[in-house]
């Protein structure tokens, strides 16, 4: 689809379209991976995983090295971010004033993230956005598949009284995307990191944009 297009509801993902928190976290996951016998590049890293829950990450590696990482797995990568976390975090460029304007312009809007509800409060709240969305969020862990699939979104939408169509969803990944189509709802591409996929997420059908303070002219603001 076209933009600019007139949402009646805009969802955003978490990380990477709200928080700047993909480098580091990511980062750190190399590191990690290494440790359990799984050699990436922080660029491959971020093209296999970024958007998919640490749940999904754990399957990958583990068909991958052949053995398993354990239940506590997923716990203990989330208890590292946290940790990595707190040495500093900033909020994606231009997003602050972008949700600041949404409101007062009355256009509802909410964050549906692969992240659980944990990880969301503290990285937004480390970021000062948390007064913005507290009241909007949604997280993986309340349905049953996460990204690629629609799930999320479609309960999003659901909770929110929007019909899909009428949604237009911000991500940063490819998982993301997928789920954005499949849910029905158009997606626009946010590539403002250097890093991030630009020619991927456009082939999975998103509208690529670079500055996150365009995003009120492409929703027809």
């Amino acid at each position: 689809m076209a933009f600019p297009f007139s949402p009646s509801l805009v969802i955003f993902d978490c990380d990477g379209v709200l928080v700047d928190s993909e480098p580091a976290a990511n980062r750190l996951l190399v590191r990690v991976l290494a440790e359990d016998g799984f050699d990436v590049s922080y660029e491959e890293c971020r093209r296999l995983f970024v958007g998919r829950t640490l749940e999904a990450v754990r399957s990958h590696v583990e068909a991958a090295i052949g053995r398993p990482l354990g239940d506590h797995w997923p716990a203990y990568i989330r208890d590292e971010t946290l940790k990595t976390f707190a040495e500093g975090l900033s909020p994606v460029e231009g997003i602050e004033p972008v949700l600041l304007d949404l409101a007062a312009r009355g256009l509802p809007y909410c964050v549906a993230s692969s992240g659980k509800f944990e990880k969301m409060r503290y990285t937004l709240g480390a970021t000062g956005l948390l007064p913005l969305v507290e009241n909007v969020l949604f997280s993986a862990e309340q349905v049953g598949r996460g990204k690629p699939a629609p799930d999320l979104f479609l309960h999003a939408a659901r909770e929110m009284g929007h019909a899909p169509e009428r949604c237009v969803v911000i991500e940063d990944s490819v998982p993301g995307v997928q789920a954005a189509v499949a849910a029905g709802m158009p997606v626009l591409g946010y590539a403002g990191d250097p890093h991030t996929d630009a020619a991927a997420l456009k082939r999975e059908g998103a509208h690529v944009f670079y500055d996150m303070s365009a995003l009120p002219g492409l929703i027809g603001l």
